[in-house]
């Protein structure tokens, strides 16, 4: 520990990523990028903002982004913030919304980003857990606390809530803002901004990275309440009063313009999950229904990070937490279909209790 550091640096346990290797060969399914990139209207917006007025600060109020995903979601501009990456955004959200002196919930098994800004922020974590099944009951969500917080398609697991269940949560916790992080909800999950308009509570989290897969741009919103952004908005100019780059915001920009790219994207995962869902599941796997773009599995009889370590043998990267109850579960993200193929393939072997190939 540094002598130089504040005292609660040394105290923080900060959240780990996904490996990041660059090995040739490597098939990278431990980071739940999209394996199909950006549409080419985004490459195009991106190559287009690459000019001389890169010396210029960005628009700190990013009025065309919002504007754009205003747009797409049939809401007003005043409804939209926007960040860095939706992990900046939620830091700014438990900063800005969440710190009330009561403890937050959120799920006990869910994005483990939650609890490492209870620490930094000085909140009091409140893991609420998810049934034998590894789903949230909203119930168990009502009576006083600092506010709520859970993702939809929830993480790691991948399972969804429907709609119903967010309505039954929002009207559990009418004065307290609710939080509902939809970084994967477009590969199959209900979208929670349609209750917007009578819940002045709710706040709704997504993110470019995922879908429209821009994960290297680092785009983030929030939608909500005008009273909810303004509170972001007094956070972030506090914090950092150019929070998107003129290129970043050019290429998300793009992004909404184009809804067949994206549709046909996530299509594409949603299609290869089910076939590596029902892959896994022919080779003894419990696979949890999942509504991202990945899947979380275990198998009865080997050892997950057993397995994890043998796929990495064989340049395969898939992701595994070590904590209590799903320590035995590997998180695996939807590749191309030839990145599924080779994973079953390589699955297949060490099931086998073949060595890999030299």
């Amino acid at each position: 520990m540094s002598r130089f550091w504040s005292p609660m640096v040394g105290q923080l346990t900060p959240y780990t990523p996904g490996e990041q290797l660059k090995l040739p060969g490597l098939i990278k399914l431990n980071t739940n990028e999209n394996p199909y990139g950006p549409s080419p209207a985004v490459l195009d917006a991106v190559r287009a903002a690459a000019t001389d007025e890169l010396r210029l600060y960005p628009d700190p109020e990013a009025l065309a982004l919002r504007q754009a995903i205003a747009g797409h979601h049939g809401v007003a501009i005043d409804q939209v913030f926007v960040g860095n990456g939706s992990d900046e955004v939620l830091g700014h959200v438990f900063h800005a919304l969440l710190s009330h002196g009561q403890p937050v919930r959120f799920p006990d098994i869910s994005y483990s980003f939650y609890p490492v800004y209870c620490q930094l922020y000085g909140i009091t974590p409140a893991p609420v857990p998810v049934n034998e099944r590894f789903e949230i009951d909203v119930a168990d969500y009502a009576g006083p606390c600092g506010g709520v917080i859970l993702p939809n398609p929830n993480a790691p697991t991948g399972i969804a809530l429907p709609l119903a269940d967010i309505e039954r949560l929002l009207a559990l916790q009418p004065d307290r803002v609710v939080v509902i992080d939809e970084a994967y909800v477009d590969f199959g999950a209900q979208s929670a901004v349609s209750l917007l308009a009578t819940h002045p509570n709710l706040l709704v989290v997504q993110t470019v990275s995922k879908s429209r897969g821009l994960a290297g741009l680092r785009v983030g919103y929030a939608l909500g309440a005008p009273e909810l952004i303004l509170g972001l908005e007094r956070v972030k100019s506090s914090f950092n009063s150019y929070p998107v780059d003129r290129v970043a915001m050019a290429g998300a920009t793009a992004s909404f313009g184009d809804a067949a790219y994206l549709d046909q994207s996530r299509q594409r995962v949603m299609q290869s999950r089910g076939w590596l869902a029902r892959e896994l599941a022919a080779l003894g796997f419990e696979v949890l229904p999942s509504s991202a773009n990945f899947v979380f599995a275990r198998h009865p009889a080997h050892d997950a990070a057993a397995l994890m370590q043998g796929l990495r043998e064989r340049a395969i990267l898939v992701r595994h937490f070590r904590l209590p109850r799903i320590e035995q579960f590997l998180r695996i993200s939807v590749g191309t279909d030839e990145h599924c193929a080779a994973l079953i393939d390589a699955l297949n072997d060490l099931l086998a209790g073949a060595p890999p190939a030299p």
